[in-house]
């Protein structure tokens, strides 16, 4: 994205940029607040300089990039980008065909990623293209063959190794999330932005989600049982800042490395954060809790996903189906 700036002339918003040349171009917005001039001018100078120069997808990439701007799309792009944008970056979406999607995949194959990373990039991809087709940059949307959705990962701890791995963890914030993770059943996004100021020890409750419009996926307001409360207190009697999971004062951004130590530690097969959660869920199901219960402890806004995933785990789990097929019951002689 060139290099502009958004000025007012007679009242109205305006944006100006220098193109390749040199030439100083002025453009006026319909813009009334300065937000609004600052997502149209983006728009206005891809419109603009691509007749001239003919605009490619790295330039369609950054405009949404800077159009998500705060948002988690924009740290998926800015991660997609760095693979993507090397192999089909100079192309122009009028020039992107199936065979060039084919081929990044083959490529990628060929440096070890797998399908799922694939298919996240080239997914980002294909929603740059689609937003720049809604705003008019483009007209027609290049189809972009992805990969095949991979089959769900399935990995579920049992309570011995549970515990085992907690046993694990050497530090303590890695132990204080693998619990929140086990006990709150929260994405670790979510818990490692969760804060004190929404931790409720009166009401013994925890909001993962951090406002009211805010990501909310997977976010739900959960109470504390009687481990997770001692452990929380614990911690708070030492917290040096505002968030719950901290090291050396600070925000912890990732517990991949301390995590997979304490998997290693722990000697149990690969897992990852994100098998916690789902373990968390099955552990519900399987003690006999309602799957709609299940469904809004772990976020899930339709209960359907819920039972798809968990349901096979209640005790109760096509019980009644068995029995409708039973056909040696002893019968009572009279």
């Amino acid at each position: 994205m060139r290099d502009y700036r958004i000025g007012r002339l007679k009242g109205r918003f305006v944006v100006m940029w220098n193109d390749d040349d040199g030439t100083r171009r002025r453009y006026r917005l319909a813009a009334h607040t300065a937000k609004e001039a600052e997502r149209e001018a983006r728009d206005a100078i891809i419109k603009h300089t691509a007749p001239r120069q003919g605009i490619t997808v790295a330039q369609i990439w950054d405009a949404y990039k800077s159009e998500m701007k705060g948002r988690r799309q924009e740290s998926k792009m800015e991660y997609a980008g760095r693979s993507l944008l090397p192999a089909l970056g100079h192309l122009s979406p009028d020039h992107l065909s199936i065979e060039d999607s084919r081929k990044y995949i083959a490529d990628r194959r060929a440096a070890g990623r797998k399908d799922a990373t694939i298919r996240s990039e080239l997914g980002c991809l294909r929603t740059a293209l689609k937003w720049a087709s809604m705003n008019r940059t483009i007209s027609i949307v290049p189809r972009i063959e992805l990969p095949q959705t991979p089959p769900p990962r399935e990995r579920y701890l049992s309570h011995t190794e549970v515990t085992t791995l907690l046993e694990a963890a050497a530090e303590p914030h890695i132990k204080l999330a693998m619990l929140l993770m086990l006990t709150t059943a929260g994405r670790i996004g979510a818990l490692l932005e969760l804060t004190w100021d929404r931790v409720d020890f009166d009401r013994r409750l925890i909001k993962l989600a951090t406002n009211d419009i805010g990501p909310k996926k997977g976010r739900a307001t959960v109470p504390m049982n009687d481990t997770l409360m001692a452990a929380l207190k614990s911690a708070q009697e030492t917290a040096l800042s505002r968030y719950v999971i901290e090291w050396g004062g600070g925000q912890v951004k990732s517990i991949k490395t301390g995590f997979n130590a304490a998997v290693k530690r722990a000697g149990i097969a690969h897992c990852t954060p994100h098998d916690l959660r789902r373990t968390a869920g099955r552990f519900m199901v399987e003690a006999g809790v309602d799957i709609e219960e299940v469904a809004q402890y772990l976020g899930h806004t339709n209960p359907n996903v819920t039972r798809s995933t968990y349901a096979r785990f209640s005790p109760e789990y096509l019980r009644k189906a068995s029995d409708a097929l039973e056909f040696l019951k002893p019968r009572t002689v009279q």
